[in-house]
């Protein structure tokens, strides 16, 4: 596996991330990564949050990104499949993917939401102020691998949006779904490797939310949160 350098693991001790993350804190540009397991309802908050904040939407299992900033005119064409076809092809079987799977993956939807930040065409002196992107990010290294934007871009922020639920909840509703690739087995493989994020996590760049409840609940939750954050960004 290629190494993760810098890493959010191997920073002296988590100090040095840290430092970058909260350096010249004040006006970021923001990306808020959309996170759970199968049926936790990402690509429906995201798409709510992406609208309500007008800013560009990236789906992470899919090849297109869908715009939503104001000014700018809609991108409609795919940026390139972030998921390789042999991995969907193994989610569509019910197999699990393998680290080595998902490392490309995550970079390459790192460095599509950075660009995403970065002046428009129509502008060029015009900088999206966020990005929204859905990404299971199911273990922390993987969401380590995202971490390293706001490292490289100390005027980037990167906040995770945990939808959280228990199993028999996530399980329904994937066996609900029709015609989707992800089946609902691959709900209790993603469980089996979910990595909830601790506290030290938490207190830095996660935010909670319990996806239990009905979806447009959920979706005003996940906004409200989201404006919270964004009002100490002043």
């Amino acid at each position: 596996m290629p190494s993760l350098s810098p890493t959010y693991a191997n920073m002296n001790g988590d100090s040095q991330l840290h430092a970058a993350l909260q350096q010249d804190r004040w006006h970021h540009r923001h990306m808020w990564i959309v996170t759970g397991p199968a049926g936790c309802g990402k690509s429906s908050v995201a798409e709510y949050l992406a609208h309500e904040l007008s800013i560009p939407y990236i789906e992470g299992d899919d090849v297109s990104l869908h715009f939503y900033a104001p000014g700018d005119p809609p991108l409609t064409g795919s940026i390139g499949q972030y998921h390789t076809a042999a991995a969907k092809q193994k989610m569509s079987q019910g197999i699990p993917l393998n680290d080595l799977d998902r490392w490309d993956w995550l970079i390459r939807l790192r460095e599509a939401a950075v660009t995403r930040l970065s002046p428009s065409a129509s502008s060029a002196t015009k900088a999206h102020t966020g990005v929204v992107v859905t990404c299971s990010a199911l273990r922390r290294r993987y969401r380590d691998v995202i971490r390293v934007a706001a490292y490289e871009h100390h005027n980037v922020a990167v906040h995770f949006v945990y939808l959280r639920a228990d199993e028999a909840v996530l399980m329904k509703r994937v066996q609900a779904r029709q015609g989707h690739y992800m089946k609902s087995t691959m709900v209790h493989s993603q469980m089996e490797l979910l990595e909830e994020p601790e506290q030290d996590e938490q207190t830095l760049d996660v935010l909670e939310v319990d996806c239990s409840p009905a979806l447009s609940k959920v979706q005003k939750m996940v906004v409200a949160k989201v404006r919270e954050a964004l009002a100490d960004d002043v």
